[in-house]
């Protein structure tokens, strides 16, 4: 058995264990959750007049683009596609490929521009880990799937948030300033900081 089955099937029996009928609707909502989650958070970084919410759009941008070449690259199934997995628990299947989970991929590495606040950090990795769980649980990714999207993630959020986000922030406030300034939406910080 090789390392990664190693890492996968068990997973894959454990999300069998598991399964639900009612487990199987949440997990696929909580997947879906990110449409909104996304958005609120953006607000919230807006409404606390955090420039990093121009990083957060950017690293966000980039890596669904990252993930999404990569997975044109790679070109593996999704486990529910495979037919000698078809006992795995699944309640549909998506055509797309697998490798890298973009949830993993883009919804990780912009958490750390969550790390300013306790509360919206907390609920943002529990809800991140949920989300991660349930794309295993639902068969639409092998666990190494997630665990190589999150590092993809890591490895290129990291450097952006240390080093690259004053720049990304002060350039994109300041053209987010220009545009809405007449209709009040440019925070009097944003102006003025460098």
């Amino acid at each position: 058995m090789s390392l990664e089955s190693a890492i996968n099937i068990p997973a894959f029996e454990f999300s069998k264990w598991i399964a639900s009928p009612w487990l199987n609707l949440l997990m696929h909502y909580i997947g879906e959750s990110f449409l909104i989650v996304i958005p609120l958070v953006l607000l919230y970084m807006y409404l606390k007049k955090d420039k990093n919410v121009f990083s957060f759009v950017a690293l966000f941008i980039a890596l669904y683009i990252v993930g999404e070449v990569i997975k044109l690259i790679v070109r593996e199934p999704r486990p529910c596609n495979v037919p000698n997995l078809s006992w795995i628990n699944s309640i549909g299947c998506e055509s797309s490929f697998s490798f890298p989970s973009n949830h993993a991929t883009v919804l990780t590495g912009v958490a750390l521009f969550t790390s300013s606040y306790r509360y919206l950090r907390i609920l943002y990795v529990i809800w991140l880990l949920l989300v991660l769980f349930g794309r295993v649980y639902l068969g639409l990714h092998y666990l190494t799937d997630v665990i190589a999207g999150a590092i993809i993630s890591l490895a290129i959020a990291w450097p952006v948030y240390k080093y690259y986000s004053k720049r990304i922030n002060n350039s994109f406030a300041k053209i987010f300033c220009k545009l809405f300034y007449g209709l009040k939406l440019c925070p009097k910080e944003w102006l003025h900081e460098r």
